[in-house]
């Protein structure tokens, strides 16, 4: 089985994702034996930010790393868990919002396309929006 960022690139659908985790150099942490959990934004979710945002954030590297390390919590938390939670604690040190209904699960305000995509040091859950912490998005 490959590793988080192994099953992310080969997956087709996170290369902007990929993009942004190398810019920042933390292929090492994703691919270490620790256990993470992204919410992994599809190449769709960051093609309905605003234009120029994308450029303007590989430029902003601190920036960049924020709102990247805002998609990734702690251990391995699989579809079951997120129907028992409510939120989720983030390598960026914020909290997601965690909400269940109807057989939906929702992340902030993004919509959960696929759950469960197991890796050998984590799991992977496909969103439909890119996450922006407050800390970024009141700037």
């Amino acid at each position: 089985m490959a590793d988080l960022l192994e099953t992310a690139a080969n997956a087709g659908n996170f290369t902007t994702l990929v993009k942004a985790v190398d810019a920042l150099e933390l292929k090492e942490t994703l691919a270490s034996p620790g256990i993470f959990t992204i919410f992994a934004p599809t190449d769709e979710a960051f093609a309905k930010l605003p234009e120029g945002t994308l450029d303007s954030l590989l430029q902003d590297l601190p920036k960049l790393k924020k709102i990247v390390t805002y998609h990734v919590a702690f251990g391995d938390v699989r579809s079951d868990d997120l129907a028992q939670i409510d939120e989720v604690e983030t390598v960026e040190g914020s909290v997601l919002a965690i909400e269940s209904a109807n057989g939906t699960v929702k992340v902030n305000d993004a919509s959960i396309l696929k759950t469960d995509i197991v890796t050998d040091n984590g799991t992977i859950h496909a969103i439909d929006t890119v996450l922006m912490p407050a800390i970024v998005a009141g700037q």
